[in-house]
């Protein structure tokens, strides 16, 4: 494609309208009565691509549709000349179309190729194309050489060169072998952008003297090979383990330039002993994760929708186990024009003045031209009140006659961006599109929208009128949209009646009347209940619901969220549902939902089964199996069973089931054949052929079935031809070019016979060609290659074998291949409703463009700034919505107000995306702002605080000020009176006075911008107290007699601790000292002096745990813990402490303690313990 041309005035579907004087964009109303009388200078609808690579075997079709009013002519012209087409028998213009069919057949396609471009005319204006580059398809022969045989070492690195012919558009490269199978690749072996193929080190099995290149070439599906390449792998002289070395890019370093929004592909291929593993980094930053890729086992890193933050140096990095090396890739990024704001159509009522922008971004900064009519600009009279700044054209004090279409070119070196927007000017009365006596319906306390969408030239001006006598105002309860839209934010009763709107402009005026009708909601007064019923009763839930008398109510009842069971036993009244001899699969959750035209209602209930009481009953078991199998009547297709019945143990026999066993097709698989009645004692049985069958019997009562009986002697019948064919035939192309059809098989069983195959035939729907044919087994799929993307197919299975072949088979339709769609839609508009909600339309694209099955349509938009900001919001992330279907409008929700916004649209079908639309911008008006970022008191005083605040975070709009409320809180935490303060945008702090000192204070803080105020943000905060105390007070716990007092309290306690203390530990001679100085315990040997024990044995020790003291199990006692630690005096040893880290609390229970201590206590002595005695 020609990216260098400049001059290519075409398409534009988004154009930016700046109107000063009051005026703003008026749209074109889509409704076909209001358009019918309207002048229009012509719009390019549809054209076909910049690049057009067309098929020799097919007619060029080059697109050209306009719409306007009176229609518009056409004309081209080829390579910058006029085209006559009348005077060429081969092209054909489509009438009332500019779209040009040129039947190549017999003729030079070459002849036909070059720039064409379109022009479309009427008496108001004319618009062009792009400029369409017509190219043929060429899949030239590979050239004629001859490959020498190669012969290389094992362990050496290879490269097998590709060169394939340079086609149009470029080949696909794959290798392959002799038999047409894939070459394997791994991370050893693997094939370059180019097609080379590459080894890092070549192994024994790599010899082999096919190595084959193939170039399939896109748009003629013809594939070439190059001469096959002959690889010997010698072992004579090995190559040992070495580092690893870079065969794809050379040297240390490499560049690379990418376009903006192009994918960015870098490679780097490794050759080395082992095998290198590639890995990648981004010097100075990281690889974008959500937008990369690896391909190639690694060593292809792939970046899709390029940006400028994507340039850099790029790292791979080749490791194997004896070193590493580095390879550095330095990625520029370049743009070719991209649209910023592109122009849009305007529509200007005589004395108004208009701007058109065209603000484009690219890299080299794109030239910017403007064109009227096709001319340039500055080759056409100059016009008064028009003035041309760079990307701007000021059309001011607009007349009557002076309708044109405008034409903005921007072009750099690497492609252009070219739009039409056609300047309109029209002296229109009002109109009122809504229809007339429109009811509107809607619940209580929930929005209402009553619209008057209008059109006129001037813009019309909206009044509302309740009751035809009073004049709506916009304030808290309703909303005057600039559409004209009346909004009831909440609806009541009284809001009901007739609402006039009034279109007025300088022209004339229009009323229309509406009626809003307000409903009573739908309530369900008695929900039903939780259930709990015996096994063969009946349940009941009731479901008793209010609603208004207008509204016509629909019950309906659900079973865990799904259907009711179809079965008699469930009954459904007006407000109930009975559940007769419920049983245990009847258990479940019930809820009933009422609907209505404008809402509903729901509530649920479980039912839960239980066992019935039990009653004595006569004992009920399974029958016997039946015995004495026999087989008589033998013909090919049947035979007749005989048995006899088993034992029925009190319960009738309801039901004989036949099975049989296949021992041919599947041995030990028994299949259920056939069922008789239980009086019954023989069955004729239809049999299949060639099928080793063994029978067996099962009787059923009401308890269940018996044991199968004893098996029959084998009957084998016959083989035949087959009965039926294939089922489930479908045709489904899983790529662009092939169609893969499948069905389900047949059994072993159902194949009647041996050496089962399928006849797979399959033909071009509505194209009268003969069947093509192929028979093939064992498999249950066959692909057709070469076929034209996404057209019908008849195609047809056949079951056959060795003895003939199954009936004729029915015909089905499938569809070959899809390929993703090739444009994206066109005369993309947003109309935005409000800060947060802006509507999109589109034109559908046309089937062909599609080149599969529709899926529907993906809109992508981003946030690009505020309005009040400059520079652009990097960090926001494209939003995606899918509508599914041939739909064209959507509605874009949860956007942020005061805000530029860009979006594009693409085609979505099976295979994926097309490519996108031309972006479209819109702003979003203002709304409230959100809560100041933060509000918090600095400073407090005695009568004084200073508040300090910040600025919100969305303003989602122009900030004009802060709105203060504040009054103090009592005791009782009650309000007092409160006072509202008013502050400019650029205040963030405010000292407030004449406050009450050692005062609570509540703070209401909000922002506002003119669509009112936004969220309030509260703090609280005290003023300081108030420390001076007046001289007749007297504080006791100051004085000093009071200090004295207490001092000698708590020496005189402290002193009947410490006696308290000793007396404990003193102790006395146990009655039991002399049983022990009798028996002294062996373990215990006194101590001695010239060791540094103890000499004699004390009579305050003893190792004996008295009553009620607390021993380890295991005997021991511990020496290690101090006496007096409180984790010793509680369970556990938790503690319990005040904030000031005083002890609290009397010990519930007690730990043991060293036994060495002699004690006349079972408890611990402890100074706690001593000051728990005196309490």
């Amino acid at each position: 494609m020609d990216r260098n041309r400049k001059w290519v005035p075409g398409i534009g579907a988004v154009l930016l309208i700046l109107l000063s004087h009051m005026t703003s964009a008026l749209e074109v109303p889509l409704d076909p009565k209001v358009l019918e009388g309207l002048p229009q200078p012509p719009t390019i609808t549809l054209q076909s691509p910049k690049d057009y690579i067309f098929d020799p075997r097919e007619n060029i079709v080059i697109h050209c549709e306009a719409k306007g009013k009176p229609s518009p002519s056409f004309s081209w012209t080829r390579n910058g000349t006029h085209f006559d087409v009348e005077k060429d028998s081969k092209v054909l213009m489509k009438p009332g179309s500019g779209t040009l069919v040129i039947d190549i057949s017999g003729e030079k396609a070459e002849a036909y190729e070059g720039t064409y471009q379109c022009t479309a005319h009427n008496e108001h204006g004319t618009a062009v194309s792009n400029s369409i580059v017509i190219r043929q398809s060429r899949s030239p022969l590979w050239s004629k050489e001859r490959n020498e045989a190669i012969t290389v070492q094992v362990g050496a690195f290879l490269v097998l060169q590709c060169r394939p012919p340079a086609g149009l558009p470029p080949p696909v490269i794959f290798w392959m072998d002799n038999n047409f199978q894939r070459l394997p690749l791994d991370k050893r072996v693997s094939q370059a952008l180019n097609g080379d193929l590459y080894f890092s080190n070549v192994l024994p099995e790599d010899t082999r003297s096919d190595y084959i290149c193939y170039a399939r070439f896109p748009h003629t599906q013809t594939i070439q090979q190059k001469q096959p390449i002959s690889v010997t792998v010698l072992n004579n002289s090995p190559e040992g383990e070495r580092r690893p070395g870079f065969m794809l890019p050379l040297g240390p370093t490499s560049t690379k330039m990418v376009l903006r929004g192009d994918t960015l592909e870098l490679e780097c291929i490794a050759e080395g002993l082992p095998t290198p593993e590639i890995s990648w980094t981004k010097d100075g930053g990281e690889l974008p994760s959500s937008r990369m890729s690896f391909h190639n086992f690694k060593k292809t890193l792939k970046i899709s929708d390029v940006n400028e933050a994507d340039a850099g140096d790029y790292r791979c990095t080749a490791t194997n186990n004896l070193g590493i090396a580095h390879h550095i890739i330095k990625v520029t990024v370049k743009a070719a024009p991209f649209w910023v704001s592109a122009p849009r159509n305007l529509i200007l009522a005589p004395n108004e003045t208009g701007i058109l922008t065209c603000r484009v971004n690219g890299e080299p900064k794109p030239k910017i031209s403007w064109f009227v009519n096709g001319v340039p600009i500055e080759n056409v009279p100059e016009e008064h009140g028009r003035k041309v700044e760079d990307d701007t054209v000021i059309l001011s004090n607009v007349q009557s006659g002076s309708s044109a279409v405008y034409q903005c070119n921007a072009s750099n070196e690497f492609g252009y961006l070219l739009a039409n927007a056609f300047v309109n000017v029209l002296a229109e009365p009002p109109r009122v599109l809504t229809p007339p006596n429109q009811v509107y319906q809607v619940i209580t306390n929930s929005p209402a929208l009553l619209h008057c969408s209008s059109f006129g030239s001037p813009i019309p001006t909206i009044t509302w009128f309740k009751d035809s006598q009073t004049a709506i105002k916009d304030g808290d309860s309703y909303v005057i949209h600039e559409n004209g839209t009346l909004e009831i934010s909440v609806a009541q009763l009284l809001n009901s009646g007739k609402y006039t709107c009034i279109a007025t402009n300088n022209l004339g005026i229009k009323e229309n009347h509406v009626f809003l009708e307000v409903k009573e909601p739908t309530r369900i007064l008695k929900q039903p209940e939780y259930k709990v019923v015996q096994r063969g009763m009946s349940a009941m839930f009731e479901c008793k619901v209010k609603h208004d008398p207008s509204l016509i109510p629909t019950m309906t009842w659900l079973k865990d969220n799904g259907e009711l069971p179809d079965d008699e036993r469930f009954e459904v009244d007006t407000d109930s549902l009975t559940i007769k001899d419920v049983t245990d699969v009847d258990e479940g959750t019930y809820t009933c939902i009422m609907n209505t035209t404008l809402d509903q209602d729901s509530a649920s209930a479980m039912l839960t089964v239980v066992e019935a009481t039990p009653t004595p009953a006569i004992v009920y078991e399974k029958p016997d199996p039946p015995s004495d199998l026999e087989l008589t009547d033998q013909t090919e297709r049947s035979v007749q069973l005989t048995w006899i019945p088993g034992d029925e143990h009190n319960s009738p026999t309801q039901k004989f089931l036949i099975q049989y066993e296949d021992l041919l097709h599947q041995p030990g698989v028994w299949i259920n054949l056939t069922e008789v009645a239980g009086t019954s004692t023989t069955a004729q049985l239809n049999l299949s052929p060639y099928v080793y069958y063994s029978f067996r019997v099962l009787a059923q009562n009401r308890v269940g079935h018996s044991d199968p009986s004893q098996p029959s002697r084998q009957y084998r019948t016959s083989p035949a031809a087959p009965d039926e064919n294939p089922s489930d035939v479908q045709g489904v192309g899983t790529e662009p070019g092939n169609l893969v059809i499948t069905w389900t098989p047949l059994t072993g069983f159902q194949s009647n016979g041996p050496g089962l195959e399928y006849r797979v035939q399959w033909r071009q729907k509505d194209m009268d060609d003969e069947w093509s044919s192929k028979n093939v087994a064992n498999v249950s799929q066959f692909i057709v290659s070469g076929t034209p993307t996404f057209v019908p197919y008849e195609i047809k299975v056949q079951a056959l074998n060795d003895y003939g072949s199954g009936p004729e088979p029915e015909v089905v339709t499938g569809y070959s291949g899809e390929d993703f769609p090739v444009s994206g839609p066109d005369s993309v508009q947003v109309m935005v409703h409000n800060g947060t909600l802006a509507e999109v339309h589109w034109e559908p694209v046309l089937s062909p463009s599609v080149r599969g099955k529709l899926q529907g349509y993906k809109v992508y938009y981003r946030r690009e700034r505020g309005l009040h900001e400059t520079e652009m919001d990097k960090d926001q992330q494209d939003q995606v919505l899918t509508f599914s279907g041939n739909r064209s409008e959507g509605r874009l929700p949860g956007l942020q107000p005061y805000s530029l916004y860009s979006l594009f649209i693409t085609v979505l079908n099976n295979k994926g995306e097309g490519p996108p639309s031309t972006s479209k911008t819109f702003e979003t008006p203002e709304g409230v702002p959100g809560p100041p970022s933060f509000l918090k008191v600095i400073n407090p005083g005695l009568d004084s605080l200073t508040l300090e605040w910040g600025s919100p975070v969305n303003n989602n709009g122009r900030l004009t000020g802060y709105t203060l409320k504040y009054q103090p809180v009592n005791n009782t935490n009650e309000l007092g009176p409160a006072k509202v303060m008013s502050f400019l945008a650029n205040d963030t702090t405010v000292t407030l006075g004449n406050l009450n000192s050692s005062m609570l204070y509540k703070f209401y803080l909000s922002a506002k911008t003119i669509k009112g105020s936004g969220p309030i943000i509260t703090e609280e905060a005290f003023t300081v107290m108030d420390t001076t105390v007046p001289s007749r007070q007297v504080d006791i716990a100051t004085q000093g007699w009071f200090i004295g007092l207490m001092c000698a309290i708590a020496l005189l306690i402290l002193v009947l601790l410490i006696v308290c203390f000793i007396k404990r530990n003193k102790g006395g001679k146990y009655p039991v000292k002399e049983k022990e100085d009798a028996h002294q315990d062996p373990e215990i040997q006194p101590m001695k002096e010239d060791d540094g024990t103890f000499g004699e044995y004390s009579d305050t020790e003893d190792h004996k745990p008295l009553k009620g003291s607390r021993t380890p199990s295991n005997g021991t006692v511990r020496r290690d813990e101090s006496d007096d630690s409180l984790v010793d005096y509680g369970e556990g040893g938790d503690g319990q402490f005040n904030e000031d880290g005083s002890f609290i609390g009397q010990y519930s229970g007690k730990k043991e303690k060293d036994t060495h201590e002699g004690n006349e206590s079972s408890e611990a002595p402890s100074p706690v313990n001593a000051m728990n005695s005196f309490v």
